[in-house]
C-alpha cells in the first residue's frame, strides 16, 4: 500500500516555527521514524506553500494511492478549491493537524475541507500523522 502525505504552507518550517505549538522536530527528521513504524507501507511525502501545487499533487496521486494524509495548514480554513479536489479524487483523505486547532484562534475552528475527508485528526503533535496512517490499515 502507498500512502501519500501532503503538507501545506509553512510546514516546511517545522522544528523552527513556533516550537511551543508545533514542537522542535522537523518533518524531515520525523519522516524516517514514521516510515519505521510502517515497514510494509510505502510513505511518499510532498510539501508546498502554494495552493495550486497541493491541488496538482492531490490530482496526481488521488486515483492510485491507498490513502492521503493532508495537513493543508492555513488553507484548511480557506480553500474551497482543495475541498472540491478532495471530492473529485477516489483515494480517501484524512485531514491532520499537529496542534489542537479548537484550542486556538476562532478562525481555526472551521475547516473548509473536513466535510470532504474521511476523518480529521488533530492535537496529537506529529503523532497525528501516525494515527492517520493507522486509519488506512485494513
Amino acid at each position: 500500500m502507498t500512502i501519500q502525505i501532503i503538507n501545506g504552507p509553512n510546514l516546511n518550517l517545522l522544528g523552527v516555527r513556533e516550537p511551543s505549538v508545533y514542537g522542535s522536530t522537523s518533518f524531515d527528521d520525523f519522516l524516517p521514524c514514521l516510515r519505521a513504524c510502517f515497514p510494509d507501507v510505502q510513505i511518499d511525502y510532498f510539501q508546498s506553500n502554494i495552493e495550486g501545487e497541493l491541488i496538482d499533487k492531490l490530482q496526481d496521486v488521488g486515483f492510485q494511492c491507498g490513502g492521503i494524509v493532508l495537513n493543508a495548514g492555513a488553507y484548511t480554513h480557506t480553500s474551497i478549491a482543495l475541498a472540491d479536489c478532495i471530492r473529485a479524487i477516489s483515494a480517501p483523505v484524512v485531514e491532520v493537524h499537529i496542534s489542537n486547532v479548537h484550542q486556538r484562534e476562532a478562525f481555526r475552528h472551521q475547516s473548509m475541507i473536513a466535510a470532504a475527508c474521511r476523518g480529521v485528526i488533530c492535537g496529537f503533535g506529529l503523532d497525528s500523522y501516525r494515527l492517520a496512517i493507522e486509519s488506512f490499515k485494513p
